[in-house]
């Protein structure tokens, strides 16, 4: 079990989802609006699900790998469903929650391995920017239940904000700053403390066909010494339909105190 909490310092679940969808600079009139997601990758985009529409967006897969201090952990996510529900032209509300995660910490021979439910998050995103802006903006405010058992979670109320700032550029391209602002629990688990997170992701749609470059950081300022995460990640989202769309992407840390790789797939649909 001792190797098991050590995850909870150096992995964060809910990290997996969120990416602007690149959108061709010259869309068809007549032909439906696909299907916008805050997925893959981790950047959120500035969209919003339409009032009265439901979407589901869900990893179907998804596995970390993280090795420190000889420590060797492996958390998997079987399915990670994030269900928005559209409730006004600029505003959704969203629910997020990986019905089970299993963390298995290996070290010198021996194994610990945990399961549980994981941490639920909710969250509203508010587009302030009009639907036709070449630069496309929102906010996008969350807090976390602490559902998911110690070693999975933190058994702590969390939260924050984020603020993705969507750019509409020449030749299908898209770039996605995402800076947000996080409360988290200190690691002593008596106070809290700032994290810093920025991203810069470009996406370039070709055909039904999307791809993702992305650089993310985050400053975690806790009292007992300050953590600094980056991470190069990519991914390909692919539109099967204008209401389905399925995803592939990858992780990878670019630091000893981020994990070291992240893998997964999954789709996104709306009803």
């Amino acid at each position: 079990m001792k190797l098991v909490l050590a995850l909870v310092a150096t992995l964060s679940l809910p990290l997996t989802a969120g990416s602007a969808q690149a959108q061709s600079s010259a869309p068809d009139a007549t032909a439906p609006a696909p299907i916008c997601t805050d997925r893959p990758t981790k950047a959120n985009a500035a969209c919003t699900v339409p009032a009265g529409v439901v979407q589901l967006e869900t990893d179907l897969g998804n596995w970390t790998r993280n090795t420190d201090g000889g420590v060797r952990t492996d958390v998997v996510l079987y399915t990670n469903p994030y269900l928005k529900l559209g409730v006004g032209p600029h505003t959704d509300v969203e629910a997020n929650i990986a019905p089970y995660v299993t963390a298995r910490a290996s070290a010198g021979g021996s194994h610990d391995t945990i399961g549980g439910v994981g941490d639920l998050y909710l969250r509203v995103k508010q587009r302030l920017s009009p639907s036709d802006s070449k630069v496309q903006i929102a906010v996008l405010p969350f807090v976390k239940a602490p559902t998911a058992r110690l070693g999975i979670g933190n058994r702590r109320w969390e939260g924050g904000v984020a603020a993705p700032v969507v750019f509409s550029l020449p030749q299908g391209f898209t770039l996605n700053f995402g800076p947000e602002v996080d409360l988290l629990a200190d690691g002593d688990r008596h106070g809290r403390h700032a994290q810093l997170v920025g991203i810069a992701n470009l996406a370039k749609s070709a055909g039904k066909a999307t791809i993702y470059a992305e650089f993310y950081s985050a400053q975690n300022y806790d009292p007992a010494g300050t953590v600094h995460q980056y991470s190069a990640d990519t991914a390909i989202a692919y539109l099967l339909s204008p209401t389905l769309q399925i995803d592939v992407g990858g992780n990878f840390g670019l630091n000893r105190f981020t994990p070291d790789a992240q893998v997964y797939f999954g789709l996104s649909t709306k009803f």
